[in-house]
């Protein structure tokens, strides 16, 4: 079984990017994007609220980070601290050595190859550090971007699950990627 500790928490690195660990300080840029409905179309989750949502989606965040049964990074520019958006294993099978990586960008700042940089890093520390045998991802068979993302950093479709997951008052389908270690 895997044990991962994330202390002290992972920064890492891109080109461009810095992933760091939210802060209160996110909290109104996490709002603007997580209350978008545009922003949030392929997430299933209830749009945020208030500013209180979002500072309890990161003690969310910061509860799952501490009990090492997840971890999400800010994402940002290195040159400028502010919010763009969040990657991360949100949801661990240590026993499975396994996790699911999630993902979002602000619209301004897609179509730039960031998340692209963002996930192989994410990817290469999932394998290399965490010691994952395979990562999945759960994505909407609408969300193109999301699919060619995967599919460009070599995942592949495992399943698709016909109405499975109730949002928004319907029934949505579900398409699974995922990722085997390298051997």
């Amino acid at each position: 079984m895997l044990n991962p500790n994330f202390t002290p928490f992972p920064v890492l690195t891109t080109q461009r990017l810095e992933l760091r660990r939210f802060t209160d300080a996110d909290a109104a840029d996490l709002f603007e994007m997580r209350s978008d409905a545009g922003v949030m179309q392929y997430i299933g989750r209830p749009l945020t609220k208030t500013l209180d949502d979002a500072l309890g989606l990161i003690k969310v965040i910061d509860d799952l980070l501490a009990a090492n049964n997840g971890i999400t990074w800010c994402i940002s520019l290195k040159d400028d601290p502010k919010f763009i958006g969040s990657i991360g294993f949100w949801r661990i099978e240590k026993e499975n050595h396994r996790a699911e990586i999630g993902y979002l960008l602000n619209p301004a700042y897609q179509g730039q190859g960031l998340m692209q940089e963002a996930v192989q890093k994410v990817i290469d520390f999932g394998f290399n550090e965490l010691k994952f045998h395979s990562i999945q991802a759960n994505v909407s068979p609408q969300n193109k971007a999301s699919i060619k993302l995967l599919e460009c950093n070599n995942f592949i479709r495992e399943g698709y699950f016909k109405e499975n997951h109730y949002h928004n008052g319907r029934f949505e389908d579900t398409v699974i990627y995922a990722l085997l270690t390298k051997k």
